[in-house]
């Protein structure tokens, strides 16, 4: 339920502004607000007949159109959650449950860690989440875009189209979110930014931990059922010195090692070749999520998402534990230095310099043709050392060469 106050009249100009998706608050109209002894409740319905207010208590309000596709009605008593119903001239009714009618879903601990670049676990903020608030499943999306004029959420659940999801700036640093009911773990997304210059500009989420099979570049949204059994080697792990232990690397692109080969594949056929030879580590080349196949992964888009190309996230965790229980080390290479161009990806994210250095003697790497990461903004600081504890927390590494 919203907080923010209530006004009893809002300006067409502000109502064109919400129903085109390009309201950088759109729940302070939006949703449920107390409003003298009553509440006001709008919803964006633009091609809706009639659109109806069912309050948890039974009660139904009907709603009246107002203008750009915007719908009000008002009651009385004490606030509470409810859901839309409404009919058109032609198609199906509908009915649900409001996504501007809920709480921000991203505390303001997370947000203060954030902002002070030292949240370390920034993967269980920032992204997309699917979970239960305020007693509805769904999924919770936030995304840093500090120079955005406005944000929505495009995927396959809404036709691409994000006028009727756009999100809030919820804090002073441009995080901005919103919760919408329904969706699960697997629909595919994009966040759509509106640009200082006035232009949207679509961007996978650099937070997303899984991803279309490129050369699609859509992120998912995931969720891990994934039960761990190496508590042995991580316990083993932790009490012995490695510094006085022998050590052998075998060094793996997982792509052209033996074409073909899925995580779950090679957890039998690279773990059978590396007990054969007797190696203590595996070291696998770049396995985030990057553009070109053919390439050994050192141009990474995907930060915190393994590569598609050979299984879900959890078939990756699947492999790493079968080489614990051979008694096997996992390595990842890991690339914090430099990323690439591509438009759909970390550069110019929001419409201006932000992961990479804004001052091109110190953001291009001109050997590579990528860009170099601003170390001296304190949030990207905290992507990349969250990125690392990322790997070895949710995949057990045990050691990233940079």
């Amino acid at each position: 339920m919203a907080s923010t106050a209530a006004r009893s009249a809002i300006p067409s100009d502000e109502l064109a502004a919400i129903a085109e998706g390009r309201h950088p608050q759109p729940h302070s109209v939006l949703g449920q607000h107390e409003l003298g002894s009553g509440w006001v409740i709008r919803a964006r319905r633009p091609l809706a007949k009639t659109v109806t207010a069912i309050r948890a208590n039974g009660t139904r309000i009907a709603l009246r159109h107002l203008e750009h596709g915007i719908w009000q009605g008002h009651a009385r008593g004490k606030g509470q959650s409810y859901t839309l119903e409404s009919t058109y001239e032609s198609g199906p009714d509908w009915r649900g449950d409001d996504p501007y009618r809920f709480v921000p879903s991203l505390g303001e601990i997370d947000l203060y860690l954030f902002g002070e670049g030292r949240h370390e676990k920034l993967w269980d903020a920032l992204g997309a989440h699917y979970r239960p608030h305020e007693g509805v499943d769904g999924t919770s999306f936030t995304v840093w875009a500090p120079h955005a004029k406005a944000a929505r959420v495009v995927g396959d659940f809404n036709n691409w189209d994000g006028a009727g999801t756009a999100m809030r700036r919820i804090d002073g640093n441009g995080v901005w979110e919103i919760f919408l009911p329904g969706i699960e773990p697997g629909a595919t997304y994009k966040f759509e930014l509106l640009t200082a210059a006035g232009h949207w500009v679509l961007r996978a989420d650099p937070m997303a931990r899984h991803t279309e099979v490129p050369p699609a570049t859509a992120s998912r949204v995931a969720s891990s059922a994934y039960e761990w059994e190496d508590s042995g080697w991580l316990e083993a792990r932790a009490n012995r010195n490695a510094l006085s232990e022998p050590m052998s690397v075998f060094e793996v692109h997982a792509g052209s090692w033996r074409p073909g080969l899925g995580y779950r594949e090679l957890a039998t056929e690279l773990v059978d070749y590396v007990t054969e030879l007797g190696y203590t580590h595996v070291e696998f080349l770049p396995l985030a999520e990057h553009p070109f196949g053919g390439s050994w992964g050192y141009q990474v888009t995907g930060y915190f998402a393994p590569t598609s190309r050979f299984g879900h996230p959890d078939d990756l965790r699947y492999l790493i534990d079968r080489l614990h229980a051979a008694g096997i080390g996992v390595i990842l290479d890991w690339v914090p230095a430099h990323f690439p161009k591509d438009e759909w990806a970390l550069a110019r994210f929001d419409g201006e310099t932000l992961y990479e250095h804004g001052d091109p003697q110190r953001g291009e790497q001109p050997d590579w043709g990528t860009l170099i990461f601003d170390f001296g903004r304190s949030q990207v600081r905290n992507f990349l050392v969250a990125n690392a504890l990322y790997w070895l927390e949710e995949f057990h590494i045990d050691g990233l060469r940079v």
